[in-house]
């Protein structure tokens, strides 16, 4: 059984939207875009060494799919890309699956296969979906000291309360935090 890790940048009010540039999401009427990038290089250093640097895969929803395929390469960790998506376009990067039916079915399957880790980068309805459905094993949040008030919120769902384990923490250097919380065993 493999377990599923939200990979998620967030401000100190739980905003995950539009994390890096002032256009990627302004849905919702959002214009606090790009609340991310002064801090970026010092803290995409410690997420490839804390949290990209063993195999995963990844599971990303269709508009962050689109939006790091224009941007970025998948391919370097050599793992599997699967994509939510309702239609099934050409993909862009070698090993990447569309999953088309039920979310939550398609990454219970998932899950229930041997295989690295299922790691989800940005793609917040998807997280919603998994949060609501109690699929996502590991939070590892990347904290910004800043307040944007409104937007997309980690846990903007009515998850089921619970208390999970800090088993990692460490500054940027920069005013960010890594905090890694799993689900207790």
């Amino acid at each position: 059984m493999r377990n599923i890790a939200a990979l998620t940048f967030v401000t100190l009010d739980g905003v995950m939207q539009a994390v890096r540039l002032p256009d990627e999401d302004r849905s919702g009427g959002f214009t606090s875009g790009g609340w991310a990038a002064e801090y970026w290089d010092p803290v995409m250093e410690q997420v490839q060494k804390e949290a990209m640097a063993e195999p995963y895969d990844m599971l990303l929803g269709r508009k962050t799919y689109e939006m790091f395929s224009s941007h970025q390469d998948a391919s370097t960790n050599g793992g599997h890309v699967y994509v939510m998506s309702s239609g099934n376009p050409e993909p862009v990067w070698p090993k990447t699956t569309f999953l088309s039916d039920d979310a939550v079915s398609e990454i219970t399957k998932l899950k229930n296969r041997d295989g690295p880790l299922l790691q989800i980068h940005g793609s917040w309805q998807l997280i919603q979906t998994l949060l609501l459905a109690d699929l996502i094993d590991e939070f590892r949040l990347w904290t910004f000291p800043v307040i944007v008030g409104a937007g997309k919120r980690l846990f903007d769902c009515n998850v089921e309360t619970g208390t999970l384990k800090l088993v990692k923490t460490g500054p940027t250097g920069n005013g960010a935090i890594m905090s890694v919380y799993r689900k207790p065993d």
